[in-house]
């Protein structure tokens, strides 16, 4: 009886430092499925737990240690509400933000979204440049209801005075297609990979434009696709939990992976929409995920600009597409800081030699490799570097926080105004504005 009850009393404690700590971090994305209903039944079962320990006795014998973990159990709440209270007061600085700064930063921003009314708000007030479409947004939707959602937000864009959205989207068949359903469901691109080199250029280009006529049908007008990056070998990616690169990965052979890519963006551009390849410097060498771990490429750049880089510079150099930059760090070149937010790597190698001065799109700003650090240096390193998109796709409500990192750094006058003014010229250029 007493074991059971030492066990039942440590468990509470355990229980109880878990809730409190998810209180209080709360807002971070790797709780981002306990707000709402779970930020509820967290704060009810705190409160119950505090209800059944008053009328219990088993810590009666220690009052000091049962009056200690009743305390401990009315701290989740607490931590809740201070949580909201911080995430509610900076996301209203933000939406308080002065027309002209919104604009001038808010471009910059491609943000995933769950509320069409919260996004909205965003795109009028020019917080925002870009919206990024996904599974979510489709789920348990008609295709006619998702393109009149996408068709609103640029209606009020354009009442606005603003330029168009970016809606972007993950349409790159096989694993990745987040908009099939309502769109159709095309094999990867890697499925290609064994017929004849003219059959793969037209079979690619044919994937290219199916994804292009549905894409643009429904008003999107940017697909992170293909993917460039070299398939990794059979003892690499270990740690690969969720970017699953050898599953998406067209080759390990830079020449298929060039021909396949470009047949494919010729497709996809002939409907309008414009292509991202990715993601640069490329993952098949690392071992780690960077949605959870940093990443270091450590290959030396004469090797990698003969295999991994190859694809990406042809691409790049015979078609209108733009660049998404990951998070993985190139020892050789910038070691310890990822390539999304390295200025050697997208201003000094990407910019001046490889001489291309088409849109640097990041990876996802609120993946692990960089959100578990200090994700207001990346935003701002990324923004000098001359990135001209910064992307905050699997946890939209943490663009409030980026928009005030980079606020911030324009009251401390550390953005680089020239960088920012040559990244407004791409974006102009992109979007057809005079």
């Amino acid at each position: 009886m007493q074991i059971g009850k030492s066990i039942g009393t440590a468990l509470a404690w355990i229980a109880g430092l878990v809730f409190v700590l998810a209180g209080i971090h709360n807002n971070d994305p790797y709780l981002v499925m306990l707000r709402g209903t779970g930020n509820l039944v967290l704060a009810v079962t705190s409160i119950v737990v505090v209800l059944l320990l008053l009328r219990g006795c088993c810590w009666r014998e220690s009052r000091r240690a049962g009056k200690l973990l009743v305390a401990l159990w009315c701290l989740p709440p607490i931590a809740l509400l201070a949580s909201h209270a911080t995430s509610e007061l900076r996301k209203q600085g933000v939406l308080r933000t002065e027309p002209a700064r919104a604009r001038l930063l808010g471009q910059h921003f491609i943000v995933g979204y769950s509320s069409f009314d919260e996004v909205a708000r965003l795109a009028e007030a020019g917080l925002i440049g870009g919206i990024y479409v996904t599974r979510h947004n489709a789920a348990g939707r008609t295709g006619a209801a998702l393109k009149g959602e996408i068709a609103a937000l640029q209606d009020k864009r354009r009442v606005a005075g603003l330029p168009p959205l970016i809606v972007a989207a993950d349409q790159e068949g096989g694993i990745v297609s987040h908009l099939a359903p309502p769109l159709a469901k095309l094999p990867a691109l890697a499925s290609l990979t064994d017929l004849a080199p003219d059959q793969q250029r037209a079979k690619a280009e044919e994937f290219g434009r199916i994804h292009g006529q549905e894409l643009a049908w429904l008003g999107v007008n940017l697909n992170f696709a293909p993917v460039l990056d070299l398939r990794p070998g059979a003892r690499r990616n270990r740690f690969d939990f969720n970017t699953l690169i050898s599953q998406r990965a067209i080759s390990d052979d830079p020449i298929k992976v060039g021909t396949i890519a470009n047949a494919y963006i010729h497709g996809l551009e002939a409907s309008g929409v414009a292509a991202t390849v990715k993601h640069f410097p490329g993952l098949g060498r690392v071992r780690a995920d960077t949605h959870h771990f940093n990443a270091d490429l450590d290959t030396p750049v004469d090797e990698l600009e003969a295999a991994d880089w190859r694809p990406f510079r042809e691409v790049l150099s015979t078609t209108d597409a733009r660049l998404m930059v990951g998070h993985v760090a190139v020892s050789a070149l910038d070691p310890g800081r990822p390539a999304s937010h390295s200025k050697v790597v997208i201003d000094g190698l990407i910019r001046k030699t490889w001489h291309y001065q088409g849109i640097v799109v990041t990876d996802d700003l609120v993946m692990g490799a960089i959100y578990q650090h200090d994700v207001c240096t990346a935003v701002v390193e990324a923004l000098n570097a001359g990135a001209d998109f910064l992307l905050v796709a699997y946890d939209g409500a943490q663009f409030y926080r980026l928009f005030a990192c980079a606020s911030e750094a324009a009251d401390r006058d550390v953005l680089d105004r020239g960088m920012l003014h040559e990244s407004e010229a791409r974006l102009k250029r992109a979007l057809a504005i005079d």
